[in-house]
């Protein structure tokens, strides 16, 4: 009877920890994302559709079934966008293609201005590079113990690894997460 007490005080606990690396692949990307942060800690994806034009009218991030993920709470009323790790743009041939890059296991909180800026230009860029040439890519982001930790519970990353992967060449970037100071992302390059 002890036991059995014990197991039904417990449970609660078990059922509700965070989990700080679950694997997740799907058609369009993989990742390891971090319960506990409420973030991912890595994505990766081969662009699909560099030339697409599905439209993604009417669509908002969703909160994945059995995971603990950011939601739309954390993006309020701050300076972070909902990120796409994989770019909704490089799955475009299809709306429901598309749609599936808009979980929140897909999205980071990223600066506005990064986002927006020279972010954008660097997957505008690996489009062009995957009309003629497989591209992958990896994101791995950056968080330390100074990582903000937002009142809703998500954790701000400190900034972010971009490696683009073509041909027989590798291209690593790092951005931090802050209105970027350079407008050309080639400054992000890391030689």
């Amino acid at each position: 009877m002890k036991k059995l007490l014990l197991l039904l005080f417990l449970f609660p606990l078990v059922a509700f920890a965070q989990r700080d690396s679950v694997y997740i692949k799907t058609d369009i990307f993989t990742s390891v994302y971090s319960e506990v942060l409420q973030q991912p800690k890595w994505v990766t994806y081969t662009v699909q559709c560099p030339t697409g034009t599905a439209p993604r009218t009417g669509m908002d991030f969703y909160v994945q079934a059995g995971l603990i993920t950011s939601d739309n709470a954390d993006y309020a009323a701050n300076v972070y966008d909902k990120g796409h790790c994989a770019p909704a743009a490089d799955f475009n041939c299809t709306k429901e293609m598309l749609y599936k890059t808009f979980t929140y296991v897909n999205c980071v909180l990223q600066h506005e201005r990064l986002n927006r800026g020279v972010w954008r230009l660097l997957e505008s860029y690996e489009r062009e590079l995957a009309k003629t040439n497989t591209v992958n890519v990896e994101i791995r982001m950056v968080y330390s113990k100074t990582s903000l930790k937002l009142p809703t519970g998500a954790t701000v990353p400190d900034g972010f690894y971009k490696i683009i992967k073509f041909g027989n060449q590798v291209e690593k970037y790092y951005f931090p997460n802050v209105s970027p100071t350079q407008s050309n992302f080639r400054n992000y390059l890391i030689k």
